[in-house]
């Protein structure tokens, strides 16, 4: 494999020609979707992609060329082609978590042909006043504050209930494999959420699109539900008693929905 690629993983079905690709969110790497691929290997060919920085793409971080560029959405959706491309897919449909769903969106815009459709969970559609004041307290402490530290604190806000234990042991589990300057990288990408939402909310793209959410996805439910409310080719399913990764807390609601929603297009 090229160290210019992204580390990556295929799994390929004997009679689908469908591909599904995951995109995992800041912080975490392809292995937060081990409750998703056994289902979805079953009906789909299925792309893992470590984004770069994360998991096994880590070596990213030693490339000359890349240690002291500052990242962008349009970059790390490039990422994602480049390994289209290397694997000769087409065109695919795209299954991504929290930061992940920028980036689906992002790449969307880039090359519109290539995204058959999209599954946003844990979508971010905008950051509110609560988590803009994280982003904030957290700019002016990331040069002195380790970035585990950080970490865990937003995991305790975004995902605060009990029965999201799991779920915060996992991305935390997986950021400890970032690297302060990785961090500090991709945590100034958040400066470029608001404005490039906005601009995502006014130009819908004609590609079916379902906001898979968990209900008590209290920061970033509204802001779905105000984009959905305004987008023709958008629609949205709440899975109860379900926080912000849906897909380690409710597996079973969200394969099944992921998967036929993906199946009927």
């Amino acid at each position: 494999m090229s160290e210019s690629l992204l580390f990556h993983r295929t799994y390929e079905h004997e009679s689908s020609s469908k591909w599904v690709v995951f995109v995992h969110g800041a912080g975490g790497s392809s292995t937060t979707w081990f409750k998703q691929i056994a289902a979805f290997r079953k009906n789909f060919n299925v792309l893992l992609i470590d984004l770069r920085g994360h998991g096994r793409s880590n070596h990213f971080s030693q490339i000359k060329e890349f240690i002291n560029k500052q990242y962008s959405f349009k970059v790390v959706s490039q990422d994602i082609l480049d390994v289209l491309d290397h694997l000769n897919i087409k065109s695919a449909h795209f299954v991504g978590m929290s930061l992940g769903t920028i980036i689906i969106r992002n790449l969307a815009e880039l090359a519109q042909d290539r995204v058959s459709s999209m599954v946003l969970a844990g979508a971010i559609t905008r950051f509110n006043f609560r988590s803009q004041f994280l982003i904030k307290m957290g700019d002016m402490t990331k040069n002195i504050m380790p970035y585990m530290w950080l970490y865990k604190l937003f995991s305790y806000v975004v995902m605060p209930q009990k029965s999201q234990k799991e779920s915060r042991h996992v991305f935390t589990r997986e950021a400890k494999k970032l690297c302060q300057k990785e961090f500090k990288r991709w945590f100034k990408l958040a400066a470029d959420v608001n404005p490039l939402m906005r601009y995502f909310k006014d130009k819908e793209l004609a590609i079916p699109t379902l906001y898979l959410m968990g209900a008590n996805d209290y920061l970033f439910m509204k802001p779905v539900e105000e984009m959905v409310a305004v987008h023709q080719h958008s629609q949205l399913l709440q899975i109860p008693e379900c926080g912000h990764v849906c897909n380690i807390d409710r597996p079973k609601e969200f394969n099944k929905y992921a998967i036929e929603f993906i199946a009927a297009q």
